[in-house]
């Protein structure tokens, strides 16, 4: 069970770890928000998980599962949110315009 942690804490991390680089290197608030949902969808939960098999069964692995499903649920919510703000933000002043 030990190995099975440390493979999702890995693969979590690296999902978090991706996203991040792909956001700081590409332009533009909404590519910059797609490149982050995964670490809300995917990263997050997969670090909780590996959490909870390492520490077993126990408040505290009820704790952390809560969070991630929190997180799992509500991350891509809140990313569909910004992005609506955003492109209400364009709509009444685009980016392109001579100011």
């Amino acid at each position: 069970m030990q190995t099975l942690s440390y493979v999702l804490l890995y693969l979590g991390v690296a999902v978090i770890v991706a996203s991040a680089l792909s956001a700081f290197w590409l332009r533009g608030a909404f590519v910059r928000l797609h490149f982050l949902s995964p670490v809300t969808s995917l990263g997050g939960p997969l670090i909780g998980i590996a959490l909870g098999i390492a520490n077993g069964w126990g408040l505290t692995t009820g704790l952390i599962l809560l969070i991630v499903f929190l997180l799992a649920f509500s991350g891509p919510a809140i990313a569909a949110a910004t992005a609506r703000v955003l492109a209400q933000r364009e709509a009444i002043a685009p980016a392109d315009s001579p100011q």
